[in-house]
């Protein structure tokens, strides 16, 4: 029998290996990235919370990607980074800038306060060129 920790999964369990999907700079990208995130996160088998935050934060991301992000010819990349008890989402793409949450009185450009406030924690890297943009889940 195998020993598992408090979250079920068993010691000697391999983490998941990472699931990346590159997207067009086009409307349907999102839904797409979104319906990606919500397979992996059932084949993973994340439970309840934080499942539907994880989905609304891909959701977040991936359109500031594409709004902000993306410049006409490019695309963006979805990366999943599983972990024991954790999760990592990152939206890479090519775009200058760097990205921060809005006040709640604003009229738009609320998504990184969604995702300031429902994951554990986020940030911006820097690649050549562009940017990536993180949040991490814990359950």
């Amino acid at each position: 029998m195998l020993n598992t920790n408090r979250h079920h999964h068993p010691v000697n369990e391999e983490t998941p290996p990472v699931r990346e999907r590159l997207y067009r700079r086009e409307r349907q990208s999102v839904p797409a990235a979104r319906e990606f995130a919500r397979q992996a996160l059932s084949d993973w088998a994340v439970p309840a919370p934080p499942h539907d935050d994880i989905l609304l934060c891909v959701s977040e991301l991936t359109t500031n990607a594409l709004l902000h992000g993306v410049p006409p010819g490019r695309g963006f990349r979805l990366r999943l980074l599983p972990g024991r008890d954790t999760l990592r989402v990152e939206v890479h793409d090519s775009g200058p800038g760097t990205p921060s949450p809005t006040t709640p009185t604003d009229e738009s450009g609320r998504g990184l306060l969604l995702v300031t406030a429902l994951s554990a924690k986020w940030g911006v890297g820097q690649r050549d060129p562009g940017k990536y943009v993180w949040c991490e889940f814990t359950y």
